[in-house]
Protein backbone atom coordinates (compact mmCIF):
# COMPACT_ATOMS: atom_id res chain seq x y z
CA UNK A 1 0.00 0.00 0.00
CA UNK A 2 1.17 3.50 -0.87
CA UNK A 3 0.33 6.12 1.77
CA UNK A 4 -0.06 9.84 1.00
CA UNK A 5 -0.73 12.71 3.41
CA UNK A 6 -3.13 15.28 1.96
CA UNK A 7 -3.76 18.87 3.00
CA UNK A 8 -7.42 19.37 3.88
CA UNK A 9 -9.34 22.56 4.64
CA UNK A 10 -7.44 22.97 7.91
CA UNK A 11 -4.41 24.15 5.95
CA UNK A 12 -5.90 27.65 5.84
CA UNK A 13 -6.63 27.72 9.57
CA UNK A 14 -3.03 26.65 10.24
CA UNK A 15 -1.50 29.63 8.40
CA UNK A 16 1.07 31.21 8.68
CA UNK A 17 2.84 27.91 9.43
CA UNK A 18 1.44 26.21 6.32
CA UNK A 19 2.58 28.99 4.01
CA UNK A 20 5.95 27.20 3.93
CA UNK A 21 5.09 23.56 4.65
CA UNK A 22 2.36 20.93 4.28
CA UNK A 23 0.21 20.25 7.34
CA UNK A 24 2.18 17.04 7.99
CA UNK A 25 5.37 19.01 8.70
CA UNK A 26 3.86 20.71 11.76
CA UNK A 27 5.53 19.67 15.01
CA UNK A 28 3.35 18.95 18.03
CA UNK A 29 4.50 16.78 20.92
CA UNK A 30 7.97 15.41 20.13
CA UNK A 31 7.51 14.50 16.46
CA UNK A 32 6.03 16.16 13.41
CA UNK A 33 2.63 14.90 12.28
CA UNK A 34 4.29 13.11 9.36
CA UNK A 35 6.86 11.46 11.63
CA UNK A 36 4.04 10.15 13.83
CA UNK A 37 2.23 8.58 10.88
CA UNK A 38 5.46 7.14 9.43
CA UNK A 39 6.22 5.56 12.81
CA UNK A 40 2.81 3.87 12.91
CA UNK A 41 2.82 2.82 9.26
CA UNK A 42 6.51 1.82 9.17
CA UNK A 43 7.02 3.36 5.74
CA UNK A 44 7.91 6.66 4.10
CA UNK A 45 5.06 8.96 3.12
CA UNK A 46 4.66 11.59 0.41
CA UNK A 47 2.42 14.66 0.20
CA UNK A 48 -0.50 15.97 -1.77
CA UNK A 49 -0.17 19.68 -1.07
CA UNK A 50 -0.18 23.13 -2.70
CA UNK A 51 1.47 23.16 -6.14
CA UNK A 52 4.14 25.71 -5.13
CA UNK A 53 5.24 23.44 -2.25
CA UNK A 54 5.65 20.37 -4.47
CA UNK A 55 9.21 21.33 -5.47
CA UNK A 56 10.22 20.43 -1.91
CA UNK A 57 7.39 18.12 -0.79
CA UNK A 58 6.66 15.76 -3.67
CA UNK A 59 3.77 13.42 -4.41
CA UNK A 60 4.41 9.73 -5.12
CA UNK A 61 1.45 8.00 -6.78
CA UNK A 62 1.01 4.28 -7.36
CA UNK A 63 -1.87 2.12 -8.58
CA UNK A 64 -3.37 1.81 -5.12
CA UNK A 65 -3.08 4.69 -2.63
CA UNK A 66 -4.39 5.50 0.82
CA UNK A 67 -4.77 9.24 1.35
CA UNK A 68 -4.69 10.35 5.01
CA UNK A 69 -5.39 13.73 6.60
CA UNK A 70 -2.37 14.11 8.94
CA UNK A 71 -4.13 16.69 11.13
CA UNK A 72 -5.64 13.68 12.93
CA UNK A 73 -3.19 12.18 15.43
CA UNK A 74 -2.59 8.48 14.74
CA UNK A 75 -3.56 5.72 17.14
CA UNK A 76 -3.58 1.91 16.85
CA UNK A 77 -7.38 1.95 16.59
CA UNK A 78 -7.45 4.60 13.86
CA UNK A 79 -4.65 2.87 11.98
CA UNK A 80 -6.63 -0.38 11.94
CA UNK A 81 -9.70 1.35 10.50
CA UNK A 82 -7.66 3.15 7.84
CA UNK A 83 -5.87 0.00 6.73
CA UNK A 84 -9.24 -1.76 6.41
CA UNK A 85 -10.57 0.80 3.91
CA UNK A 86 -11.65 -0.87 0.67
CA UNK A 87 -10.84 0.61 -2.76
CA UNK A 88 -12.90 3.70 -3.68
CA UNK A 89 -14.03 4.07 -0.06
CA UNK A 90 -13.70 7.04 2.30
CA UNK A 91 -13.52 7.12 6.10
CA UNK A 92 -15.27 10.01 7.87
CA UNK A 93 -15.46 11.26 11.44
CA UNK A 94 -18.68 13.21 12.08
CA UNK A 95 -18.84 14.11 8.37
CA UNK A 96 -15.17 15.18 8.29
CA UNK A 97 -12.96 13.27 5.87
CA UNK A 98 -10.18 11.32 7.60
CA UNK A 99 -8.84 9.09 4.81
CA UNK A 100 -9.77 7.56 1.47
CA UNK A 101 -8.44 4.90 -0.90
CA UNK A 102 -8.11 5.67 -4.59
CA UNK A 103 -5.81 5.47 -7.60
CA UNK A 104 -5.74 9.27 -7.93
CA UNK A 105 -6.17 12.32 -5.67
CA UNK A 106 -9.77 13.43 -5.54
CA UNK A 107 -11.52 16.72 -4.94
CA UNK A 108 -13.80 17.10 -1.94
CA UNK A 109 -16.84 16.70 -4.18
CA UNK A 110 -15.46 13.51 -5.74
CA UNK A 111 -14.67 12.04 -2.32
CA UNK A 112 -18.31 12.52 -1.32
CA UNK A 113 -19.26 10.15 -4.14
CA UNK A 114 -17.11 7.31 -2.78
CA UNK A 115 -18.49 4.50 -0.64
CA UNK A 116 -18.71 5.90 2.87
CA UNK A 117 -17.59 4.58 6.26
CA UNK A 118 -17.95 6.41 9.56
CA UNK A 119 -15.55 5.95 12.46
CA UNK A 120 -16.89 6.03 15.98
CA UNK A 121 -13.48 6.83 17.45
CA UNK A 122 -12.85 9.95 19.51
CA UNK A 123 -10.05 11.51 17.45
CA UNK A 124 -7.55 14.22 18.36
CA UNK A 125 -7.10 16.79 15.60
CA UNK A 126 -4.78 19.76 15.04
CA UNK A 127 -7.05 22.13 13.12
CA UNK A 128 -6.16 25.60 14.45
CA UNK A 129 -2.85 27.29 15.16
CA UNK A 130 -3.59 27.40 18.87
CA UNK A 131 -4.17 23.63 18.92
CA UNK A 132 -0.43 23.24 18.41
CA UNK A 133 0.30 24.44 21.93
CA UNK A 134 -3.03 23.66 23.63
CA UNK A 135 -2.91 19.98 22.57
CA UNK A 136 0.86 19.71 22.90
CA UNK A 137 0.63 18.01 26.30
CA UNK A 138 -1.50 15.14 24.99
CA UNK A 139 0.65 14.73 21.86
CA UNK A 140 3.86 14.85 23.89
CA UNK A 141 2.62 12.15 26.26
CA UNK A 142 1.63 9.89 23.35
CA UNK A 143 4.95 10.40 21.54
CA UNK A 144 6.97 9.85 24.73
CA UNK A 145 5.24 6.55 25.47
CA UNK A 146 5.74 5.26 21.94
CA UNK A 147 9.35 6.42 21.56
CA UNK A 148 10.57 5.14 24.93
CA UNK A 149 8.55 1.93 25.28
CA UNK A 150 10.84 -1.03 25.89
CA UNK A 151 13.94 1.17 25.90
CA UNK A 152 16.27 2.30 28.66
CA UNK A 153 17.24 5.92 29.19
CA UNK A 154 20.85 7.04 29.21
CA UNK A 155 21.93 7.72 32.82
CA UNK A 156 20.81 11.00 34.39
CA UNK A 157 23.94 12.67 35.87
CA UNK A 158 23.96 12.79 39.68
CA UNK A 159 24.56 16.56 39.74
CA UNK A 160 20.87 17.14 38.88
CA UNK A 161 17.92 17.39 41.25
CA UNK A 162 15.35 14.99 39.80
CA UNK A 163 11.68 14.42 40.64
CA UNK A 164 9.94 11.37 39.09
CA UNK A 165 13.02 10.05 37.25
CA UNK A 166 10.90 7.22 35.84
CA UNK A 167 9.25 9.86 33.57
CA UNK A 168 12.55 11.22 32.24
CA UNK A 169 14.32 9.84 29.16
CA UNK A 170 17.72 10.84 27.78
CA UNK A 171 18.73 9.76 24.30
CA UNK A 172 22.32 8.96 23.40
CA UNK A 173 24.57 12.01 23.71
CA UNK A 174 22.06 14.12 25.68
CA UNK A 175 23.71 16.34 28.32
CA UNK A 176 22.21 17.82 31.48
CA UNK A 177 24.08 19.00 34.57
CA UNK A 178 23.21 20.90 37.78
CA UNK A 179 19.57 21.43 36.84
CA UNK A 180 16.17 20.72 38.37
CA UNK A 181 14.02 18.28 36.38
CA UNK A 182 10.46 17.77 37.62
CA UNK A 183 8.49 15.18 35.64
CA UNK A 184 5.53 15.02 38.03
CA UNK A 185 3.07 16.71 35.66
CA UNK A 186 4.43 15.26 32.42
CA UNK A 187 7.42 13.44 30.90
CA UNK A 188 10.76 15.05 30.11
CA UNK A 189 12.47 13.92 26.91
CA UNK A 190 15.99 14.99 25.91
CA UNK A 191 16.76 14.09 22.31
CA UNK A 192 19.99 12.85 20.77
CA UNK A 193 22.96 15.17 21.39
CA UNK A 194 20.73 17.82 23.01
CA UNK A 195 22.03 19.85 25.94
CA UNK A 196 20.57 21.41 29.07
CA UNK A 197 23.23 23.70 30.48
CA UNK A 198 23.73 24.35 34.18
CA UNK A 199 21.23 26.07 36.44
CA UNK A 200 17.95 25.33 34.64
CA UNK A 201 14.53 24.64 36.11
CA UNK A 202 12.36 22.43 33.89
CA UNK A 203 8.87 21.17 34.67
CA UNK A 204 7.42 18.56 32.30
CA UNK A 205 5.96 17.79 29.94
CA UNK A 206 9.00 18.89 28.03
CA UNK A 207 10.68 17.77 24.82
CA UNK A 208 14.10 18.96 23.72
CA UNK A 209 14.68 17.52 20.26
CA UNK A 210 17.92 16.51 18.57
CA UNK A 211 20.85 18.90 19.09
CA UNK A 212 18.64 21.55 20.68
CA UNK A 213 20.05 23.56 23.61
CA UNK A 214 18.65 25.12 26.78
CA UNK A 215 21.09 27.83 27.84
CA UNK A 216 21.88 28.61 31.48
CA UNK A 217 19.25 29.86 33.89
CA UNK A 218 16.06 29.07 31.97
CA UNK A 219 12.65 28.50 33.58
CA UNK A 220 10.52 26.20 31.47
CA UNK A 221 6.94 25.18 32.24
CA UNK A 222 5.31 22.35 30.34
CA UNK A 223 3.95 21.23 28.11
CA UNK A 224 6.68 22.75 25.93
CA UNK A 225 8.56 21.46 22.86
CA UNK A 226 11.83 22.77 21.44
CA UNK A 227 12.43 21.38 17.97
CA UNK A 228 15.74 20.17 16.48
CA UNK A 229 18.68 22.57 16.68
CA UNK A 230 16.62 25.11 18.62
CA UNK A 231 18.23 27.30 21.26
CA UNK A 232 16.27 28.74 24.19
CA UNK A 233 16.61 30.59 27.46
CA UNK A 234 14.53 32.85 29.71
CA UNK A 235 10.98 31.93 30.79
CA UNK A 236 8.91 29.68 28.51
CA UNK A 237 5.45 28.30 29.22
CA UNK A 238 3.35 25.87 27.15
CA UNK A 239 4.95 26.75 23.80
CA UNK A 240 6.11 24.91 20.68
CA UNK A 241 9.16 25.89 18.63
CA UNK A 242 9.37 23.89 15.41
CA UNK A 243 13.15 23.79 14.95
CA UNK A 244 16.25 25.77 14.02
CA UNK A 245 14.88 28.79 15.89
CA UNK A 246 16.39 30.80 18.75
CA UNK A 247 15.02 32.42 21.84
CA UNK A 248 18.44 32.54 23.36
CA UNK A 249 18.07 35.20 26.06
CA UNK A 250 15.88 36.35 28.93
CA UNK A 251 12.27 37.32 28.23
CA UNK A 252 8.89 35.59 28.37
CA UNK A 253 7.29 33.34 25.76
CA UNK A 254 3.94 31.80 26.71
CA UNK A 255 1.18 29.84 24.96
CA UNK A 256 2.93 30.47 21.67
CA UNK A 257 4.15 28.77 18.50
CA UNK A 258 7.28 29.70 16.54
CA UNK A 259 8.05 28.31 13.10
CA UNK A 260 11.53 27.47 11.82
CA UNK A 261 14.44 29.90 11.45
CA UNK A 262 12.94 32.46 13.84
CA UNK A 263 14.95 34.58 16.26
CA UNK A 264 13.59 36.34 19.35
CA UNK A 265 15.79 39.22 20.56
CA UNK A 266 16.98 39.57 24.15
CA UNK A 267 14.38 40.66 26.74
CA UNK A 268 11.52 40.31 24.27
CA UNK A 269 8.16 39.39 25.83
CA UNK A 270 4.69 38.39 24.76
CA UNK A 271 1.43 38.73 26.63
CA UNK A 272 -0.66 35.56 26.83
CA UNK A 273 -3.51 36.93 29.00
CA UNK A 274 -5.67 40.01 28.46
CA UNK A 275 -5.92 42.55 31.28
CA UNK A 276 -9.68 42.00 31.46
CA UNK A 277 -9.29 38.19 31.35
CA UNK A 278 -11.47 38.02 28.22
CA UNK A 279 -11.19 35.17 25.72
CA UNK A 280 -8.54 35.84 23.07
CA UNK A 281 -9.31 36.60 19.42
CA UNK A 282 -6.74 35.69 16.78
CA UNK A 283 -6.29 36.69 13.13
CA UNK A 284 -7.95 34.20 10.79
CA UNK A 285 -6.56 34.12 7.24
CA UNK A 286 -9.72 32.50 5.90
CA UNK A 287 -12.18 35.11 7.19
CA UNK A 288 -9.60 37.94 7.13
CA UNK A 289 -10.77 38.99 10.58
CA UNK A 290 -10.02 38.37 14.25
CA UNK A 291 -11.98 35.31 15.38
CA UNK A 292 -12.53 33.83 18.80
CA UNK A 293 -10.20 31.06 19.97
CA UNK A 294 -12.24 30.25 23.06
CA UNK A 295 -8.99 30.43 25.03
CA UNK A 296 -8.15 32.71 27.93
CA UNK A 297 -4.42 32.14 27.37
CA UNK A 298 -3.05 32.64 23.87
CA UNK A 299 0.21 34.35 22.95
CA UNK A 300 2.30 34.66 19.78
CA UNK A 301 2.06 32.83 16.44
CA UNK A 302 5.19 33.51 14.36
CA UNK A 303 5.82 32.18 10.84
CA UNK A 304 9.15 30.93 9.47
CA UNK A 305 12.16 33.26 9.13
CA UNK A 306 10.63 36.04 11.25
CA UNK A 307 12.76 37.90 13.77
CA UNK A 308 12.58 40.50 16.52
CA UNK A 309 15.07 42.99 17.93
CA UNK A 310 15.83 43.30 21.65
CA UNK A 311 13.07 44.44 24.01
CA UNK A 312 10.27 43.72 21.54
CA UNK A 313 6.77 43.46 23.07
CA UNK A 314 3.75 41.61 21.72
CA UNK A 315 0.11 41.91 22.72
CA UNK A 316 -2.06 38.91 23.58
CA UNK A 317 -2.98 36.94 20.48
CA UNK A 318 -0.49 38.31 17.94
CA UNK A 319 -0.04 36.65 14.53
CA UNK A 320 3.18 37.30 12.59
CA UNK A 321 3.61 36.04 9.04
CA UNK A 322 6.66 34.71 7.21
CA UNK A 323 9.90 36.72 6.90
CA UNK A 324 9.01 39.63 9.16
CA UNK A 325 11.60 41.83 10.88
CA UNK A 326 10.24 43.66 13.93
CA UNK A 327 12.48 46.12 15.71
CA UNK A 328 10.72 49.40 16.57
CA UNK A 329 9.95 49.90 20.32
CA UNK A 330 6.35 49.58 21.53
CA UNK A 331 3.55 47.10 20.85
CA UNK A 332 3.05 46.39 17.13
CA UNK A 333 -0.44 45.53 15.92
CA UNK A 334 -1.91 42.05 16.47
CA UNK A 335 -1.57 40.96 12.85
CA UNK A 336 1.66 41.52 10.94
CA UNK A 337 1.55 40.36 7.29
CA UNK A 338 4.39 38.33 5.81
CA UNK A 339 7.44 40.25 4.58
CA UNK A 340 6.89 43.24 6.87
CA UNK A 341 9.71 45.43 8.23
CA UNK A 342 9.22 47.79 11.18
CA UNK A 343 7.14 47.86 14.35
CA UNK A 344 4.76 49.94 16.47
CA UNK A 345 5.41 53.15 14.51
CA UNK A 346 4.62 51.51 11.18
CA UNK A 347 5.79 48.96 8.62
CA UNK A 348 7.26 48.84 5.16
CA UNK A 349 7.75 45.91 2.79
CA UNK A 350 10.66 43.59 3.58
CA UNK A 351 11.77 42.86 0.03
CA UNK A 352 12.88 39.36 -0.88
CA UNK A 353 16.47 40.27 -1.74
CA UNK A 354 17.21 41.46 1.80
CA UNK A 355 15.09 38.74 3.37
CA UNK A 356 16.89 36.02 1.44
CA UNK A 357 20.31 37.41 2.38
CA UNK A 358 19.39 37.08 6.07
CA UNK A 359 17.95 33.59 5.57
CA UNK A 360 21.08 32.42 3.78
CA UNK A 361 23.33 33.57 6.64
CA UNK A 362 21.11 32.14 9.39
CA UNK A 363 20.72 28.75 7.71
CA UNK A 364 24.47 28.53 7.10
CA UNK A 365 25.01 28.94 10.85
CA UNK A 366 23.12 25.65 11.31
CA UNK A 367 24.90 23.90 8.46
CA UNK A 368 21.92 24.23 6.07
CA UNK A 369 21.77 25.74 2.59
CA UNK A 370 19.27 28.33 1.45
CA UNK A 371 18.69 26.87 -2.01
CA UNK A 372 16.54 27.60 -5.06
CA UNK A 373 13.65 25.55 -3.69
CA UNK A 374 13.50 27.59 -0.48
CA UNK A 375 13.74 30.81 -2.46
CA UNK A 376 10.97 29.78 -4.87
CA UNK A 377 8.59 28.90 -2.02
CA UNK A 378 9.25 32.19 -0.25
CA UNK A 379 8.90 34.15 -3.49
CA UNK A 380 5.46 32.63 -3.90
CA UNK A 381 4.54 33.46 -0.30
CA UNK A 382 5.65 37.06 -0.95
CA UNK A 383 3.27 37.29 -3.90
CA UNK A 384 0.20 35.66 -2.32
CA UNK A 385 0.48 37.78 0.85
CA UNK A 386 0.69 41.15 -0.93
CA UNK A 387 -2.99 41.85 -0.32
CA UNK A 388 -2.42 42.14 3.42
CA UNK A 389 0.50 44.57 3.10
CA UNK A 390 -0.94 48.08 2.82
CA UNK A 391 2.42 49.75 2.35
Amino acid sequence: MNYILFDSEVRTSLLPFTFTRPVGEIRVGILTLKEKWEDYLKTELSYETESYLEIKYSLVLREDNLFIDPSFLPSPELLAEIQAIAPETALFSNSTLVAYRSAQPKSEEMVRELQRKETGLDLIRIQNTWDIFSKNGVALQLDYKRITEGRKSAPIPASNRVICPENIFLEEGAKVEYSILNATEGPIYLGKDSEVMEGNMIRGGFALCERAVVKMGAKIYGPTTIGPYGKVCGEINNSVIFGYSSKGHDGYLGNSVLGEWCNIGADSNNSNLKNNYAKVRLWNYATESFDQTGLQFCGLMMGDHSKTAINTMFNTGTVIGVNCNIYVPGFPRNFIPSFSWGGASGFSTYHTRKAFEAAEVMMARRGKTFDEKEAAILEHVFEITKKWRKY
